[in-house]
């Protein structure tokens, strides 16, 4: 059984920002995968992102947010960067 679950960050890239955002998206992204932390999926509608992040699990979740790989990147992402809403995690429900 997977202990997979869902993430969801809604974001702007600052002004003149968004192809370096989106670098360092891929580039945080590429992190979690080589690395087995989880996966990432993209969305853009007109200037808002959304960044879909499926965890492998709360382990790895927690091993990401000490990763200096990654706390290089989002150090990066706070200058490129306009967070509107972030889920931390969702729970599926049935319909």
């Amino acid at each position: 059984m997977s202990q997979e679950y869902l993430s969801v960050a809604i974001w702007e890239a600052m002004p003149g920002m968004d192809a370096a955002a989106m670098a360092t998206m891929r580039e945080l992204s590429s992190v979690i995968a080589r690395k087995k932390y989880g996966r990432d999926l993209f969305y853009r509608s007109g200037n808002s992102y959304l960044l879909l992040r499926y965890w492998q699990s709360e382990q790895a979740r927690s091993a990401a947010y000490e990763d200096p790989e990654m706390l290089r990147c989002w150090a990066r992402l706070g200058n490129q960067i306009q967070i509107v809403k972030v889920f931390e995690k969702l729970e599926e429900v049935g319909a």
